[in-house]
């Protein structure tokens, strides 16, 4: 035979659209080439193949070989195909059983002396694969097993209604595929889900700051957006390090979702960190394309990595304008669409925001010790790096002021995180049974109706409106910041001081 017909997966974003490697053997001149739109990195897997069958003591076809990746309008990058590509020569040469490469699909770099490399976005290869396998079942079709390198193994096994079988060399993935059952490799194996807080730094280490600490609490119950505003050294970052131990541990669809944008970066997922929530912290110097994503062939950026988690940004203002006001949209849609000339990209960006800045150039004003040197203008100046639109999105804007050194030194610790994030699930999980998703997410007739306000908050909310000068956006977000202290007192109807307390976590930047 010198036709084969492999299959394989390509990367589109966050989808893996299948791939047919098709390889030809025809009488000729030898050569070897691939077509197909492929990258360099495909189009150099010709040297790589054919070391690898040499090294591997498999017989390279001295002929004209040709493989197609169709389908031919797909872009096609890395390593990926090798393994397919290699094993699709063995069968059209006939070193290998043509029929039974039919039941597996391929991914996998190969090295010159013939071992597998991984690859990145193995995970979202496999969901893609058991998505296909589902549609085969409802035709009466065999489903498809996945192999792939021994590091993605794990990754790929994730996915629990697909079989993943992980090889070390290409002799591995012969013998396997070729069914000798003394070399069949064995099913891949899921990493286990470690303890939820393990490697979180924990609350308790946060001395005093009662007011963001309790603002925090509230932020995690209702997933909400956080400004933190205060000196140098009075806790912002180590709140804000902290703040992922308060969040409700991740579902399983939750946490397979966020490790199948976290497969998609070079590093690739880290089995280690499966089940915990992305915590992701960017430097002020990151561009606008390292926040969102970008690339020829879009790779997700700073707020896709920190889907379903915590994006903290320090320093805020320090950020370049431009970069902060791409954050605008994922904020209110949960994802960011990258569009180029040949084709839009969608990623997931359901991240948790939480800033924190000081209140001026030199960080002193308003410190009851040390002078603030700075003049109203250049407060005003450095205030205003963060647009209008964007601080209205901020759902908590809070006051992180400088302490007693006393209370700093030898008060006592606070209360642990494992204790706070019980009261946050259990707001949560009220929020979830009346209305199916967290507060944040409310909008329209949903808040109208699961936010129901006594007169005096009615009056109490109204009135704040009308003397702070609030947008209709600022509005809602108070109320919903409101319902959501109430859930975490167990209340039904919020009350004056649900909204009171709501309203102070509203905090303006001061001018002097």
């Amino acid at each position: 035979m010198s036709l084969a017909v492999l299959r394989s997966r390509a990367l589109t974003g966050i989808e893996a659209p299948p791939v047919s490697v098709e390889i030809h053997l025809a009488n000729g001149l030898p050569a070897f080439n691939i077509v197909g739109l492929a990258d360099t990195e495909v189009r150099e897997s010709r040297e790589r193949v054919r070391a690898a069958l040499l090294n591997s003591d498999f017989e390279f076809p001295n002929r004209r070989i040709t493989v197609n990746l169709a389908p031919a309008d797909l872009p096609k990058e890395s390593g990926r195909f090798d393994l397919a590509i290699a094993l699709g020569i063995l069968a059209a040469s006939g070193q290998l059983p043509p029929e039974t490469l039919e039941r597996f699909e391929f991914a996998g770099e190969l090295s010159l002396a013939g071992d597998l490399r991984p690859v990145r976005g193995a995970l979202a290869m496999a969901m893609g694969l058991a998505r296909d396998n589902r549609a085969r079942a409802a035709a009466n079709l065999p489903p498809r097993a996945f192999i792939v390198a021994l590091e993605n193994g794990a990754e790929a096994a994730l996915v629990a209604d697909l079989a993943v079988h992980a090889g070390r060399t290409l002799r591995e993935i012969c013998h396997h595929v070729g069914l000798l059952p003394e070399c069949r490799l064995p099913r891949a194996r899921p990493p286990e889900r470690g303890p939820a807080l393990a490697a979180t730094p924990d609350m308790r280490d946060v001395r005093g700051q009662l007011q963001a600490r309790r603002a925090m609490e509230v932020a995690a119950a209702g997933q909400h957006s956080v400004l933190l505003v205060g000196p140098p050294g009075t806790g912002k970052s180590m709140l804000a390090q902290r703040f992922p131990g308060l969040l409700p541990p991740m579902t399983e669809a939750e946490a397979l979702e966020a490790a199948t944008v976290l497969s998609l970066t070079p590093g690739g997922f880290q089995p280690s960190l499966w089940g915990r929530r992305p915590f992701r912290s960017p430097h002020h110097t990151a561009s606008g394309p390292a926040m969102v994503g970008g690339g020829g062939n879009p790779r997700p950026g700073e707020i896709s990595l920190a889907h379903l988690g915590v994006l903290f940004l320090d320093e805020l203002p320090e950020f370049e304008r431009r970069v902060l006001e791409v954050l605008r949209e994922p904020l209110e849609t949960g994802h960011i669409t990258i569009s180029r000339a040949a084709a839009q990209t969608d990623f997931p960006a359901r991240f948790q925001f939480v800033a924190a800045m000081n209140p001026c150039p030199c960080g002193y004003l308003g410190h009851p010790t040390r002078m603030c040197r700075c003049t109203p203008d250049q407060i005003q100046r450095y205030q205003s790096r963060i647009s209008g639109p964007l601080l209205d999105r901020m759902d908590l804007q809070i006051e992180v002021p400088a302490q007693n050194q006393r209370d700093m030194l030898d008060g006592p610790p606070g209360e642990p995180s494992e204790t706070v994030r019980e009261r946050t699930v259990a707001a949560r999980d009220r929020q979830l049974a009346r209305q199916g998703m967290p507060n944040s997410d409310l909008s329209g007739r949903a808040i109208d109706t699961h936010c129901p306000l006594d007169p005096a908050a009615q009056t109490l909310l109204r009135g704040a409106m009308e003397k702070l000068g609030w947008s209709a956006r600022a509005y809602f977000r108070v109320l919903k910041v409101a319902r959501t202290i109430a859930d975490l007192d167990g209340a039904e109807v919020l009350s004056a001081k649900h909204v009171a307390e709501a309203i102070q976590y509203r905090r303006v930047l001061r001018t002097g």
